[in-house]
């Protein structure tokens, strides 16, 4: 028997010092218009990718946290096929692959350049997947397009279950997802700024003082306001009970943690949240961005006076919505005024106990 819906809420305010993390075409740091002032702006891709790098760093071999993004999925599974028959040799492996993919809905063809076998588009599959269709292969002389696909749509890593997966070749193949992640802003206006470098050949014969190289790199530094959900009933019917809140915690914390790391070694801007607030719902997820429509202004720093432009607009949505389950903070002491959690631990030992508590399903039995 189904529970109430759970939407989990994640709201980060963090100040990031001069930086380019997140580029667009023409190498400049992305921005946005909103409030009708140009703000700092980190797509959400780009900050999923830093997501879903870190919990392949942190995986240990755990399958549900090993997704691969890629075109290449015929040489993973060709890779699996040999690990498991050693009749197999590369060619042959990577035939098969390519057959048994084929029959499951996902079309490979040679790339006119590299000449690999290549999906039309990135592919996301987990290692589960791959495991469990490599077995199914070596153990079944005929392949069943039904069983394939039931491989494919099961077995789901933590990113695939958040983030989704679109196979234009057979929409059966389709995940829902079960995260958004908004594009971060600046709480404030930004004014965009150049870096004029030049660089000296060390070993350089010549007698002048003219440079090797010249150039420019535009940055700009920023308060953002973060924001992301995940629908903890979709997120458990992506993963099965047991590891949905393992995995909504996960989410929370690498979230929390990650940053984009475009010119991370030009700027090292690897800074922490100033701010986090976790709240559970069981109406609807709610994006706090409107607190900044009228950006900040503020010659003292801005992550003060965002941080109660964020509270006071929480404070007004409960006229529209019902109060979360659960609110949780966490930031410097006396900062909040709706309270402090201790540690991002503490905080997300809290939000598992009510996830388990007020979970998808009343039992597996119903």
């Amino acid at each position: 028997m189904k529970k109430e819906n759970l939407y989990v809420d994640i709201h980060v305010l963090q100040t990031v010092p001069s930086a380019n993390i997140n580029r667009d075409d023409a190498g400049s740091p992305k921005t946005a218009v909103y409030g009708g002032v140009v703000r700092a702006r980190v797509s959400s891709q780009s900050w999923k990718r830093a997501v879903r790098t870190s919990f392949r760093e942190e995986s240990e071999g755990a399958s549900w946290l090993e997704g691969h993004r890629t075109r290449r999925a015929a040489y993973l599974l060709a890779e699996k096929l040999a690990e498991k028959d050693s009749s197999f040799d590369e060619n042959s492996a990577l035939e098969k692959a390519v057959d048994v993919l084929k029959e499951a809905g996902i079309k490979t063809a040679k790339d006119k350049k590299t000449g690999e076998m290549l999906t039309g588009a990135l592919l996301l599959i987990s290692s589960g997947q791959l495991e469990k269709i490599a077995d199914y292969v070596v153990n079944n002389d005929e392949l069943d397009k039904k069983e394939l696909k039931k491989v494919l749509t099961g077995n789901q890593s933590l990113d695939l279950a958040l983030f989704g997966r679109m196979v234009a070749d057979d929409p059966e193949l389709n995940v829902d997802a079960s995260a958004q992640v908004a594009h971060a802003i600046s709480t404030h206006e930004i004014v965009p700024e150049f870096d004029y470098f030049t660089a000296l050949d060390d070993d350089s014969a010549a007698d002048n003082a003219g440079s090797a190289m010249i150039g420019t790199v535009e940055y700009n530094s920023s308060t953002l306001y973060r924001y992301a959900n995940v629908n903890f009933n979709e997120l458990t019917h992506n993963l099965g009970d047991e590891l949905a809140v393992e995995g909504a915690k996960l989410f929370i914390k690498n979230f929390v943690m990650t940053m984009p790391t475009g010119k991370q070694n030009t700027f090292a801007n690897k800074t922490l949240p100033q701010y986090v607030m976790v709240t559970i719902r069981k109406d609807t997820p709610v994006n706090l961005v409107s607190a900044f429509e009228e950006p900040v202004k503020s010659r003292d720093g801005y992550i003060v006076p965002s941080i109660k432009k964020l509270e006071d607009e929480f404070k007004d949505t409960l006229q529209f919505v019902e109060k979360p389950v659960l609110t949780e903070v966490l930031t410097k002491k006396g900062s909040s005024l709706l309270g402090d959690t201790d540690s991002l631990g503490e905080l997300l030992e809290k939000v598992g106990d009510v996830l388990r508590k007020e979970g998808a399903y009343e039992s597996s039995n119903d």
